[in-house]
C-alpha cells in the first residue's frame, strides 16, 4: 500500500498540462484548496482561464448576510490572486444581489479581455450594469439574468459577439434592437420576460432565435441563416385587442423571411399570432424546405384560421420529419364552428408531407375538428410511422369511442401505428 509521501510524489510529478486540465474542471473552491497538495500545486489555480461562482459553492445552512459576506470575500480573494488572462467569468449567487462589489469585480474584468459572461442574480430587483461592461470588446458569449442595461453613448456594438442571452432583464426597446443590430457575428439570442409593444430582429447572423414575453408585434427584418425559431407569447387584453384590430397577414410577415428554417417551437399563444389575418392556406405562397422539426403549442381547433396555420405549415414544408402538437380546445364552440364543408376540401386537395415520420398530439379533447386534422395527416403523410396521441386529462369518458374512430380513418402509409396513450386513473 502506498504512503501519503509516495502519494505526494505522484501529484507533484503530474506534467503541468495535466494539472491545467485538472483545474479548469474543479469548482473554483476545491481548485483553490490544491495548493496544499503540494509546493508545484501552490498557486497554480491562479492561472486558470475559467472562473465561475456559484451558490453550490458555499453551505446553505448559514444565515444569507453570513453566506453573502463570505462569498463577496472569497471572490475578492480570488480575483485579486488570479495571475493570468481570464477568458470566462460567471457569478450565478441569489444573495449578491444589488452588491455595490460587483461593479468593481467586473471593472476589474474589464481589463482581462474576457470571451465569456455569465451574470444571474436574485428575481427581486434588477441589477444596473456599470458601463464598462460595454466595454468587453472581446466578447463572444453573454448572458444577462435580472439585469438593467443602459449603455453608454460611445457603445458602438460588441463586434465578436456571437451568442447573447437576456432573460427578465429591462432595457428601452430601442436599446435592445440597436445592440442587436450592432453585433455583426451574432448567431444566437435569447429574449425572456420582456415586454414590449414591438421588436425588429435584424441579424444577417442569427441561426438561433427565441422570444418569450409580451409582444404585440415581431418584425423578423434581416435573418436570412435563421435555423432554430422559438417563439411564446403572454396574451393580456392590451395584445388581444391588439391582434383583432390587426388586418395584415402575421404568418407571411414573421415567416417570409427564413427561407433556412429547420425548427420551429410555436410556444403558447404564437399559433394564435400567427392566424391574425390568415388566409385560405392552400392560397399562401412560400415553401420551408429546409424545416425538419414543428412544434405547435396549444392551438385552438375551435378557430379555423388556426387549424389553417397547422395546415399550411405542414404541407408546405417537404421535409417534414418531426410534428408535435398540444390542443387547447374549447369543446363547445368547436362543436359549433365545425365545419363539414371545409375539411372536404381539405381531404380533396392534392398535397402531401412526405417525410413526415412521427407526429405527437397531445392534449386532444376529442372534438370533431381534432379527429379531421388528424384524419387529414393520416392521409397526407406516406412516410409516417408512428402517431401518439394523448387525451386531454378532461377526457373521462369517450376515450374509447375516439380511438375506434381513429382506427378507421385511412392511411396513406402501410407502416403508420397509432398510439393512443391514456394516463390510467
Amino acid at each position: 500500500m502506498e504512503n501519503s509521501e509516495d502519494s505526494g510524489d505522484v501529484f507533484s510529478n503530474l506534467p503541468l498540462n495535466i494539472i491545467e486540465c485538472i483545474l479548469v474542471r474543479l469548482p473554483i473552491r476545491d481548485a483553490v484548496r490544491t495548493s496544499i497538495l503540494s509546493s508545484k500545486w501552490r498557486y497554480r489555480w491562479t492561472t486558470i482561464p475559467q472562473l465561475e461562482f456559484d451558490e453550490m459553492q458555499f453551505p446553505t445552512t448559514s444565515p444569507l448576510m453570513i453566506i453573502r459576506r463570505k462569498a463577496i470575500n472569497f471572490i475578492d480573494r480570488v480575483l485579486l490572486l488570479h495571475n493570468g488572462p481570464i477568458l470566462k467569468f460567471k457569478l450565478s449567487i441569489a444573495c449578491l444581489q444589488s452588491c455595490p462589489d460587483i461593479d468593481q469585480w467586473i471593472l476589474y474584468l474589464s481589463r482581462k479581455d474576457i470571451k465569456e459572461f455569465t451574470l444571474r442574480l436574485d428575481d427581486s430587483e434588477w441589477y444596473k450594469v456599470p458601463s464598462c461592461l460595454f466595454s468587453f470588446q472581446q466578447l463572444t458569449h453573454l448572458e444577462l439574468l435580472r439585469c438593467e442595461l443602459q449603455p453608454p453613448p460611445t457603445f458602438k456594438g460588441f463586434s465578436n459577439l456571437k451568442y447573447l442571452t437576456l432573460q427578465q432583464s429591462f432595457s428601452e426597446n430601442d436599446i435592445i434592437e440597436s445592440l442587436i443590430s450592432s453585433c455583426p457575428l451574432l448567431e444566437h439570442f435569447t429574449l425572456t420576460y420582456w415586454d414590449a409593444s414591438s421588436i425588429q430582429i435584424s441579424a444577417p447572423n442569427l441561426k438561433y432565435l427565441r422570444l418569450e414575453g409580451e409582444f404585440k408585434d415581431i418584425y423578423l427584418k434581416n435573418t436570412p441563416l435563421l435555423i432554430t425559431l422559438s417563439i411564446g407569447l403572454y396574451m393580456t387584453d392590451d395584445i388581444a385587442e391588439h391582434l383583432e384590430e390587426t388586418t395584415s397577414c402575421n404568418l407571411m410577415g414573421i415567416l417570409g423571411c427564413v427561407p433556412h428554417l429547420e425548427r420551429l417551437v410555436a410556444e403558447t399563444y404564437f399559433v394564435k399570432y400567427l392566424s391574425v389575418g390568415m388566409l385560405p392556406w392552400n392560397r399562401l405562397s412560400g415553401t420551408y424546405n429546409h424545416l425538419k422539426h414543428l412544434e405547435l403549442f396549444q392551438v385552438g381547433f375551435e378557430d379555423v384560421d388556426e387549424i389553417s396555420v397547422a395546415l399550411y405549415l405542414i404541407v408546405n414544408s417537404p421535409s417534414l420529419e418531426e410534428l408535435q402538437i398540444s390542443g387547447s380546445s374549447d369543446i363547445e364552440i368547436a362543436d359549433e364552428s365545425f365545419d363539414l364543408n371545409f375539411w372536404e376540401m381539405q381531404h380533396s386537395l392534392d398535397c402531401s408531407s412526405p417525410k413526415l415520420r412521427t407526429v405527437k398530439m397531445i392534449e386532444i379533447s376529442g372534438v370533431q375538428n381534432e379527429l379531421e386534422f388528424i384524419k387529414f395527416v393520416l392521409g397526407k403523410s406516406p412516410a409516417l410511422k408512428n402517431m401518439s396521441i394523448k387525451p386531454s386529462v378532461y377526457v373521462k369518458e369517450g376515450g374509447w369511442e375516439m380511438l375506434v374512430e381513429l382506427l378507421r380513418f385511412p392511411r396513406a402509409s402501410p407502416q403508420a401505428r397509432i398510439l393512443y396513450m391514456q394516463d390510467q386513473a
